[in-house]
């Protein structure tokens, strides 16, 4: 039986979206194949493991009595978890646990973004969602959105600039915008998910009230011109390479703007007018739409050498015309919801997604990593003249 980390938690301000993604991760792994063990990163960036952590009321009662702070290892092929040097006693056992597949469930800092990602990388172990590069693409909107348009792949017109040229001069910041974008438009941190930080903006008052909300979030700042009265179609793709499949497309409902995190992941997106109904999937678009979505889908998921599975969300001006918003890489969105109607409950999924992580690892290790070159015999460096290398 194989041994799956599920890493959740984390120092970022999704933590608590992430801690009920890590649950759902840990419900639905096959039993049968794989044991679930959980590695929770507190707020304070404490990585712990315990049973206890499989239990949601832990998280709600905020007690963490029966847990120990661990560690992992940078070096190749290490693959154990090992006690924190704070839990051992004279006598203490080092290693906790061997891990087999890691099963990243971070959402926004420090885990979407690729950062975990390099700690598996070293750890050279497979593990689910897309590499170092996917992630920190697929996390910061102004290179997406960069490496989009070198692939014709449509995005809203949009600009950018750091924190430091707003506090060096706002008004210059907002003079670009309004001769560049016009209003209204969509203010947004660069490197956030949850639609945390991220506000409309329909004049100059608004501008600068948003773009003060959003520098609280992140160094880089990306302005989207806002497109009006749009639909959001919303289609997931799942494989690696070119081998891809795309789900079904669902459309959110009662949103005018933009959900916030509440609309997300408290109310469920409810208003009166949808009673109760969060999305509706399949979407209600014709056929020739669906394949021209499902094929940008693919399409933005290879060109950022998507793995696993991602969400990429479509805005629908009033003329139909399509726009990739942004791709949601997994852990941001498993999009569960979106594979069960292709014969992919949400346990299923993320077995084959578990699968997919041990073949483009075992892919990823066909490269040559050592090259004997002989270069310290060839060279003279660190000798009484040092000619440097020919």
């Amino acid at each position: 039986m194989k041994k799956v980390g599920v890493i959740f938690g984390g120092t970022s301000v999704e933590h608590e979206v992430s801690v009920i993604t890590g649950m759902q991760v840990m419900e639905n792994l096959d039993k049968n194949n794989y044991e679930a063990v959980p590695i929770y990163i507190t707020k304070e960036g404490k990585w712990l493991t315990g049973n206890s952590l499989k239990n949601f009321n832990t998280y709600k009662e905020g007690s963490f009595k029966d847990t120990k702070k661990i560690v992992l290892s940078q070096n190749r092929n290490d693959h154990n978890i090992y006690l924190h040097s704070d839990e051992l006693g004279l006598f203490g056992k080092k290693v906790v646990d061997t891990l087999d597949v890691i099963f990243p469930a971070l959402h926004g800092t420090y885990g979407e973004d690729g950062c975990t990602q390099g700690l598996f990388e070293l750890m050279n172990i497979p593990y689910v969602g897309g590499g170092v590069l996917c992630s920190s693409v697929g996390m910061d909107k102004i290179v997406m959105k960069d490496v989009y348009k070198s692939y014709d792949i449509p995005v809203v017109d949009y600009m950018w600039f750091y924190r430091t040229s707003w506090d060096k001069d706002n008004n210059k910041v907002i003079s670009d915008i309004e001769e560049r974008l016009g209003y209204p438009v969509f203010v947004k941190p660069a490197n956030l998910g949850s639609s945390i930080g991220i506000n409309k903006a329909k004049d100059r008052d608004g501008l600068k009230a948003a773009i003060e909300i959003a520098v609280n979030y992140d160094r880089k700042i990306i302005i989207e011109k806002a497109v009006e009265n749009p639909r959001e179609i919303n289609c997931a793709v799942m494989g690696y390479d070119e081998v891809v499949q795309a789900s079904l497309c669902e459309e959110p409902l009662g949103w005018k703007e933009i959900l916030s995190f509440e609309d997300k992941y408290i109310s469920g997106g409810k208003n009166s007018k949808t009673e109760g109904k969060r999305r509706v999937i399949p979407a209600e678009i014709d056929d020739g739409l669906r394949t021209e979505i499902e094929d940008l889908a693919k399409r933005a998921f290879i060109a950022i050498d998507g793995r696993g599975t991602s969400r990429i969300d479509f805005l629908l001006d009033g003329n139909n015309k399509v726009y990739v918003n942004e791709i949601n890489t997994l852990p941001g969105s498993i999009a569960f919801y979106l594979w069960e109607g292709k014969g992919y409950p949400f346990n299923k999924l993320v077995n084959e997604l578990i699968n997919i992580a041990i073949e483009t690892h075992a892919e990823k290790n066909k490269n040559m990593y050592i090259f004997d070159a002989n270069l310290f015999n060839r060279t003279q460096y660190g000798g009484k003249v040092n000619r440097g290398i020919k």
